[in-house]
């Protein structure tokens, strides 16, 4: 089992999660919803969440839930958080 074990970095993990944020909120800017339209339709009371998680401030990122939900309210398939830029 040792031989499919993969020991990812801090620096890999935080590059994922940058890509992930920076493709919500260029899905998100092209639908031209804004960071409070976008919080509101996910039930968050603030902007808080989406505006440090497309950033990944302070290690802030984005779960399957809200990129669920996320996917649904900008009408566009989970997948493209995920490709590269």
């Amino acid at each position: 089992m040792d031989a499919y074990y993969i020991d990812f970095t801090d620096e890999q993990i935080a590059s994922f999660y940058k890509l992930v944020g920076k493709n919500v909120k260029r899905i998100r800017t092209e639908k031209g919803i804004s960071q409070l339209d976008l919080a509101l339709a996910l039930g968050l009371k603030s902007v808080g969440l989406i505006s440090v998680a497309e950033l990944y401030h302070n290690k802030r990122h984005f779960n399957l839930e809200h990129l669920y939900k996320i996917a649904a309210v900008l009408e566009c398939d989970i997948c493209e958080f995920f490709r590269p830029l």
